[in-house]
């Protein structure tokens, strides 16, 4: 292994310059791996691809897609990544690798899965469209619009710990409200479940997300199971059953970390017989843009298409209708406005919301103290782990608050909700969501006193 690395060191060293801003590769990355379309969605995926010089003319749309995008470490960061690369094995599971807090985030995963709530405008009066192929592109459109929202360059949110939860509200210009809590419902494997709901809407969106890791050699792959869903309660719970693509961080050695969506993703819609299939380009060495998706609206069973979709996922997004040479704008993200959500104040959650549990290492990533930021994450980790011990010594099983665990699926646990009467909806899963949790099992072993749920 260490006449690999040693090959490997100098021929990186024959083929590398050294720039202002950090190293520059000077031939293609041959050994950039090959992703399989049929993977899903995962929130970060750490690559160690080398980042290219492109020759090719940018319009000034991509340029600036490429700065929102990328990152240049300082010499300090880049030691450590490379200490941290040092440690890996072929396969290894990345899950239980601890990333440096300079890649981090300053959220919670479990908050980052509201990204996909922030235009609500796109989806909230869908329910009461007639024509199912209008309600299908206006889902389509809703999804697509969820991926702009990212911190600039490249950032991995929070590992969510077990039994972690975050929730929220929103209150619509309408007089209508919607209700959010994620809670992480497995550590080992990762598995956050989320649901989301607006009664006054006849709308619902849940699902888990389950990011699945693994070291490649000169990258890696993160490979997500799980499923999203969208519900039309008054549609006889019409359902759309949505497949993410993958999340590319390239660069996270050598050059400019780039942040990229590529591979395959669909929509689809079983009782309507419809499905829309899309591709999220990378991009290529000598051409393309960044952040390119084009996709394809079809009927399900018999093949036919409908509609045709491309554009840039961080810029406009145009549909036109098969074979024809006009196209509309579907989405603009440079007028799209972002809806807020309410969060309870960090004094009146509860140990265990994302907000409190990870505030001091938020802090301290934002004042840019990462050492500090290091040892809170450390202490945070280290008391999941005394906690999980000892609840085995004390036999207690650890069961989710929110959702039912049903098989290898992860039910919302508030069941016989009444959307028929969406007053009395609101009242039910407000209440369930946002009451004050009571104090559960707890063992002396606990360092910091917190219950098992």
């Amino acid at each position: 292994h260490l006449s690999i690395v040693c090959l490997a060191y100098g021929w990186i060293r024959r083929y590398l310059i050294i720039g202002r801003n950090g190293w520059s590769f000077l031939a293609r990355d041959l050994s950039r791996p090959i992703c399989n379309p049929s993977l899903l969605f995962s929130p970060f995926l750490i690559t160690t691809t080398i980042t290219i010089a492109n020759p090719t003319k940018t319009t000034m749309a991509e340029k600036a897609d490429s700065a929102d995008c990328t990152e240049v470490l300082e010499d300090d960061s880049k030691s450590i990544l490379l200490a941290l690369i040092g440690q890996l094995r072929m396969g290894m599971d990345l899950h239980r690798v601890t990333l440096p807090t300079f890649v981090l985030e300053p959220r919670s995963m479990l908050e980052r899965i509201t990204d996909f709530m922030v235009h609500p405008d796109l989806l909230m009066t869908v329910h009461k469209i007639e024509d199912p192929v209008q309600r299908f592109v206006d889902v389509v459109r809703y999804y697509l619009s969820g991926w702009h929202i990212k911190p600039k360059g490249v950032k991995k949110p929070y590992n969510p710990i077990l039994g972690e939860l975050f929730r929220c509200r929103y209150n619509y210009s309408d007089g209508t409200q919607a209700f959010y809590v994620s809670e992480q419902v497995s550590h080992h494997p990762p598995i956050s479940a989320y649901y989301f709901a607006s009664p006054e809407n006849q709308t619902i969106i849940a699902g888990d997300l389950r990011p699945k890791s693994r070291f490649l050699g000169n990258s890696a792959a993160t490979l997500m199971q799980g499923a999203s869903h969208i519900i039309f309660t008054n549609r006889d719970n019409e359902r759309y059953d949505i497949v993410m693509p993958n999340v590319y961080a390239r660069g996270i050695l050598f050059g400019t970390m780039t942040l990229e969506l590529g591979d395959n993703s669909t929509v689809r819609c079983e009782r309507s017989d419809l499905i829309c299939e899309l591709e999220f380009k990378t991009k290529g060495f000598f051409s393309g843009a960044y952040n390119s998706v084009f996709g394809k609206i079809k009927r399900e069973s018999t093949g036919e298409v409908l509609y045709e979709l491309s554009g840039r996922w961080t810029d406009v997004l145009y549909i036109k209708m098969h074979r024809a040479s006009n196209k509309n704008v579907l989405f603009d993200v440079n007028t799209a406005q972002i809806h807020p959500k309410i969060v309870s104040p960090e004094a009146e959650q509860e140990p265990n919301e994302s907000r409190r549990l990870w505030s001091k290492v938020t802090t301290a990533i934002r004042e840019r103290d990462m050492e500090g930021a290091t040892n809170e994450k450390t202490r945070i980790e280290d008391n999941q782990r005394n906690e999980t011990r000892a609840r085995e010594q004390e036999g207690v099983e650890w069961k989710p608050r929110y959702f039912d665990i049903v098989n290898d699926d992860f039910p919302f646990k508030l069941a016989n909700i009444s959307f028929t009467d969406p007053k009395a909806a609101k009242n039910q899963i407000e209440n369930f969501i946002f009451s004050k949790h009571e104090e559960g099992f707890q063992s002396p072993t606990s360092s910091h006193g917190s219950s098992f749920r």
